[in-house]
């Protein structure tokens, strides 16, 4: 009979790290996977993912039913397929909680871990989660830092939900996440990095200090610490650790993406192991190589106001029209100007040879999907297509400059900075002219971003959800942004995997999570862990 490791996730989002945990499964004589107790997440939508996905997992050593792909593709109700499965749908309800941490949390939380640990006859157990990044990230710290309040914001002090949790109810083993603009922010004159990494390793001191009440908790360990380790370098000497070596680096795991976040793995210090580093992959993984066997689509149009609505041959129409353009016929006025003819001669054809009989997408297309890299771990042959595959809508002067980015990719390898498109693609924004006309245009460089073919994608952000600036996808003869399910692709998600609200939800969802193949790596130095501390599990 196979072991199970409790796993509590905090802050889960759509799920994306439990993911991870909970597909692993150890080769050879170890029998011990991680099993999900509770997850808990605040935002309505992403914790209808995250119910879902926690029906899903209801079936992880039978078959996953065929009602839950009929869910997918759109043919029943939610209520449907809840109803056909009701023990499954209870269990799935009573393991993803829609709760709030913080200085508003719900009182209830405490009482559910507890229920859901309590009756282990062991008190080993993971606890993994990232706090919200706004406070922390590089971006969110130019908008706030203006804001009188912005010292006193709680989203600093997010991560002390976790000295709550570690004080509680000591878990063997934690996984923090979050941005790399961690390792630079401040709050009050203190480096929240230092700040963080001390308040972990001694969190019931941590927490006294700061005048929490611990008198109604039983057993409290007063000598609780934790020692923190990277799972970037190995280091017997703990002390020698720089704030870099916790930066992670996805593509050189695996992923098709260049995401870099902190992340932090604590071992409580009574123990006595420490984690051994990630493995690195030879190679880094393209972003053709999981987005090419995707239907491919047409932008939509924008709507407005008397204007041609929104079709193929309407779509088809927009972009021809930059043939008859005096950009395209004046290229040479470009910064560029080593195979300007290339590029020239690239995208007209672009223009002659657009896809035909291409459609929009929809929440569900039906027919044959299989990347080419890590099948196995994307494929859904059940599903019998693809969902989350809708595009967005875009305006003619964007579709422009969509397709010019994309051919320069093409011809000149990276994608193309601001400087180097032709004036008259450049926004209508006053900013922008000014800083070319002064050559301080570096600010708006990946204004327009396109995915080059053969490289990892450039990092998935919550920022997808406002436009698809940052993601053009790569073919020229799509002359779009990225989809739901592409960015999903990116950052591993497996195809059943299904992202629940309208779609710029899904879109923050995505953007937000970490990229489940990567936790599943990470699950397999914590199991290794737990192999040390070789206690049997119940």
């Amino acid at each position: 009979m196979r072991e199970t490791i409790p796993l509590i996730d905090l802050f889960a989002g759509p799920g994306g790290l439990g993911e991870g945990f909970a597909r692993f499964r150890a080769k050879g004589r170890a029998r011990r996977s991680f099993q999900i107790v509770i997850s808990i997440e605040k935002d309505p939508w992403a914790h209808r993912t995250l119910e879902l996905r926690s029906f899903y997992r209801q079936f992880l050593y039978r078959p996953v039913p065929d009602e839950y792909y009929a869910y997918l593709r759109g043919e029943i109700t939610r209520e449907d397929l809840f109803t056909s499965w009701p023990k499954e749908a209870h269990a799935a309800k009573n393991e993803a909680r829609l709760a709030e941490l913080g200085s508003n949390a719900d009182p209830s939380i405490y009482r559910w871990i507890d229920r859901a640990l309590k009756n282990r006859s062991t008190p080993h157990w993971i606890l993994i989660g990232g706090p919200p990044c706004q406070a922390y990230s590089v971006i969110g710290r130019s908008r706030m830092r203006a804001l009188p309040e912005f010292e006193e914001d709680r989203r600093h002090f997010l991560y002390r939900e976790y000295l709550q949790i570690l004080a509680r109810f000591r878990p063997s083993v934690f996984v923090m996440e979050n941005v790399k603009g961690l390792l630079s922010s401040s709050n009050n004159g203190e480096m929240m990095f230092q700040r963080i990494l001390k308040d972990l390793k001694q969190p019931l001191a941590a927490l006294q200090e700061e005048g929490d009440d611990f008198a109604s908790i039983d057993n409290t360990d007063e000598h609780l610490e934790y020692r923190i380790h990277s799972l970037g370098v190995p280091a017997e000497n703990l002390e020698t650790l720089r704030p870099t070596d916790f930066i992670i680096k996805s593509e050189d795991y695996g992923i098709p993406q260049t995401r870099h976040r902190v992340i932090l793995i604590g071992v409580r210090h009574n123990l006595g192991v420490q984690p051994r580093p990630l493995v690195r992959h030879e190679a880094s993984v393209t972003a053709c190589s999981v987005l090419d066997d995707l239907p491919p689509l047409r932008s939509r149009l924008t709507k407005k106001l008397a204007v041609q609505e929104d079709s193929e041959e309407n779509w088809r129409r927009t972009i021809q029209e930059i043939c008859n353009r005096d950009w395209l016929i004046n290229l040479e006025g470009c910064q560029h100007n080593l195979f300007i003819g290339q590029l020239r001669r690239s995208i007209e054809s672009a223009v002659e040879n657009l896809r035909s009989g291409l459609t929009a997408g929809n929440e569900y297309i039906q027919g044959e999907v299989q990347p080419a890299y890590r099948s196995d771990w994307y494929h859904a042959p059940a599903l019998g297509g693809v969902c989350n595959h809708t595009s967005r809508s875009h305006m003619s002067e964007d579709l422009h400059r969509y397709l010019f980015a994309a051919c320069y990719a093409q011809v000149y390898g990276p994608s193309p900075k601001m400087r180097d498109f032709p004036a008259a693609l450049l926004p209508q924004h006053k900013n922008i002219h000014q800083a070319r006309e002064a050559g301080q245009d570096d600010d708006f460089d990946d204004r327009f971003r396109v995915q080059v073919s053969d490289r990892p994608a450039t990092t998935v952000t919550a920022h997808i959800s406002k436009d698809g600036h940052y993601h053009i996808h790569y073919d020229p003869t799509q002359c779009r942004s990225l989809t739901v399910r592409e960015a999903a692709r990116l950052q591993t998600f497996p195809d059943d995997y299904f992202f629940e609200g309208p779609r710029t939800q899904q879109y923050l969802q995505v953007g937000n999570a970490v990229p489940p193949l990567l936790a599943h790596q990470i699950a397999g130095v914590v199991h290794d862990l737990f192999e040390q501390i070789n206690v049997p599990n119940p």
